[in-house]
């Protein structure tokens, strides 16, 4: 099937690794010019080496790094003007952020609540903010927002996920309601568990709290998934490239979920 995605501009949020470089090298391997981003300068060019050694439809598309810390309002400014003197364009914004700390209600702190709020939501809304009336003048776009399936059903001790990672499908909702005139489409895909450094990091979390092997704790993630494994990143970022392209063009205001079955409710 072609995407018809050669040469479009995609600026893929927090991308150095897990599914945020899944979704750029799947982009890229597809003839677009990816935008990466990261706060370490050394994983963003381990990445860029990384999705360069891929094979491309398009001998011509780019990847283009960009050192930028989505905490801070500043850097998300620099990071669309980069892209713009860069390539003059963007088609597609992929959202993803990193997973804020595990724990229980009572363990949450206000410092916790407030990064978690600026790191999950706040940097969706001032990223889309800045990007809007570029797509407008387009008159296309895709907009992609990455949270959790945590959206559908909340996890243990992961409260701060299940909070903000709402909000910021109600905003994608809103955005798609408002801009679906101006040919701007945005969705949220949810993962499920994934085999990424964050599944691993809550996995060695559960292990020094409770005690029990690093086995027997990614267990507990296995066994309510019908297909009985953890999801590859690569199989995250099928969806969100199908979503990013032409073949998605009537698709807007959707939660999908890529999750091998873990979320058991109708919707």
């Amino acid at each position: 099937m072609n995407l018809e995605l050669e040469n479009k501009v995609a600026l893929v949020l927090a991308s150095s690794k897990g599914l945020g470089l899944a979704c750029a090298s799947g982009l890229y391997e597809e003839g677009v010019n990816v935008v990466i981003c990261s706060r370490s300068k050394d994983n963003l060019n381990n990445a860029k080496e990384q999705i360069e050694s891929l094979e491309s439809v398009n001998l011509n598309n780019r990847v283009f790094p960009v050192v930028a810390d989505l905490m801070y309002e500043d850097q998300i400014k620099s990071l669309v003007e980069q892209t713009l003197k860069e390539f003059g364009r963007i088609d597609i914004l992929i959202h993803n952020a990193g997973g804020p700390p595990s724990g229980p209600i009572s363990k949450i702190t206000k410092e916790d609540w407030s990064n978690s709020i600026d790191l999950n939501l706040r940097s969706f809304i001032q990223i889309t903010d800045l990007v809007l009336p570029i797509m407008k003048k387009q008159e296309n776009g895709r907009i992609i927002a990455i949270t959790s399936v945590s959206v559908k059903q909340p996890l243990e001790n992961l409260v701060l996920s299940n909070t903000t990672r709402l909000g910021v499908v109600g905003f994608a909702k809103t955005l798609a309601n408002e801009y679906g005139k101006n040919n701007i489409l945005v969705n949220v895909v949810c993962p499920g568990p994934t085999l990424t450094d964050r599944m691993k990091e809550l996995i060695n979390t559960t292990v020094k709290n409770t005690g029990k092997s690093y086995d027997e704790v990614e267990k507990t993630w296995i066994n309510p998934i019908p297909l009985g494994r953890l999801g590859k990143p690569e199989e995250l970022a099928n969806l969100v490239v199908f979503l990013a392209s032409k073949r998605a063009s009537y698709i807007t205001g959707t939660v999908i979920q890529v999750d091998g079955g873990f979320v058991r409710s109708i919707f």
